[in-house]
């Protein structure tokens, strides 16, 4: 099969900052709880480095804690604080620069997701804004941050940040998406606040926006700043922020102002169009590039013909179907990369085989084999 017969615009050299990606394919961040005691070890390291050598250009961390007591729900999900920790990813950051690939972190607070009692800090309760659940109820277990606490909060993720250029990450992602800590901000379900981080949705961006302003000035003017977000919760798919593109204005025109450089734009089905009623074409990641002129980062079961948590087949779109439409908008300027998630994750080798046209030969994923998969 020629090489070429598809998806080889995905397999282009590409900018990422003032470097260069071999590739625009990125790997998704996804949680993996393979790090005892938060500590990323060999085998994590080489679960990133073999993704590296076989094409993927940028890969973004799992969700790692910053450095709060309740930011994450697993004693093994990885920290991005203490030596132990950062020793262990500096090996990771090696690991994958010798196989010619480019990483990033991907910086994490849970907020509200997470319930009281959980490790790895039995004793800290769950934060978020307002002391919501994701479903918009008050709930007594859930503490509501003070501004004091919010500040300490924006320090943590500069921190994390400084933490990621020491030791030679190649930029940062800031995970604002699918109903944590920095997304309860941004949802009015979430954000009952009366202080100035609460409000309309401008004014609710403005947490996010300080974290991102707190992270440049850490990590300086050239080193990356990803933001990732979406328009879906885990508690709720058919949540929107932004019901229309000026309202994704709204949300989006203050980070930029505050420094972001990539928006990684988190949909669920990379094919559908976010604003029906504007425009049958453009996904978030295209309507997130026509408003900020910033690249983006498209992503959504590219892999596999079945939307995250679907238990329905997409019988109108196959693999190469999105593969070759993949081409067509990236072509058009609608976007800059695309990230592939659990397709990554059942087989390290699937970049290698989309440039030699045997995508035939691609490991698929299924749920049952997730935790054998390394």
């Amino acid at each position: 099969m020629d090489n070429n017969y598809v998806g080889h615009t995905l397999l282009q050299s590409v900018p990422f900052g003032n470097e260069m990606l071999k590739s625009r394919l990125v790997m998704a961040p996804m949680t993996r709880n393979f790090s005892p005691g938060g500590v990323p070890g060999e085998n994590v390291a080489q679960y990133y480095r073999k993704r590296a050598e076989n094409g993927i250009g940028l890969l973004i961390t799992e969700g790692t804690a910053i450095n709060h007591p309740s930011a994450v729900a697993s004693n093994d999900i990885p920290r991005f604080y203490g030596e132990d920790a950062l020793d262990g990813w500096s090996n990771v950051v090696t690991q994958v620069h010798q196989a010619g690939g480019k990483i990033i972190p991907q910086l994490w607070h849970v907020g509200a997701a997470r319930k009281a009692g959980s490790a790895p800090n039995i004793d800290s309760p769950p934060v978020s804004p307002s002391g919501f659940t994701l479903k918009g109820q008050r709930n007594e277990k859930i503490k509501a941050l003070t501004e004091n606490e919010v500040i300490e909060m924006i320090d943590a993720y500069a921190e994390a940040a400084g933490n990621a250029k020491r030791i030679g990450f190649d930029g940062i992602e800031l995970h604002g998406a699918h109903g944590y800590l920095i997304d309860q901000f941004l949802w009015e379900l979430t954000n009952k606040r009366n202080d100035e981080y609460g409000g309309n949705l401008a004014e609710r961006t403005k947490f996010a926006a300080d974290i991102v302003r707190a992270c440049r000035k850490e990590v300086g003017p050239e080193f990356p700043i990803v933001f990732r977000y979406s328009q879906w919760k885990g508690s709720d798919y058919g949540a929107k922020l932004a019901k229309n593109s000026s309202e994704l204005e709204q949300l989006l025109t203050p980070l930029v102002d505050a420094g972001v450089d990539i928006f990684h734009c988190s949909t669920r089905r990379i094919w559908e169009a976010e604003f029906k009623d504007e425009d049958l074409s453009l996904n978030l990641a295209g309507w997130t590039k026509r408003i900020t002129n910033r690249p983006t980062i498209a992503v959504g079961s590219v892999g596999i013909n079945r939307a995250y948590l679907s238990n329905q087949d997409n019988d109108n779109l196959t693999i190469v179907d999105n593969l070759k439409m993949i081409d067509t908008k990236i072509k058009e300027g609608e976007f800059d990369y695309v990230a592939v998630g659990r397709a990554l994750l059942a087989d390290p080798e699937w970049a290698v085989k989309l440039k030699k046209g045997k995508l035939d030969q691609v490991l698929h994923y299924t749920k049952e084999a997730e935790k054998e998969l390394v």
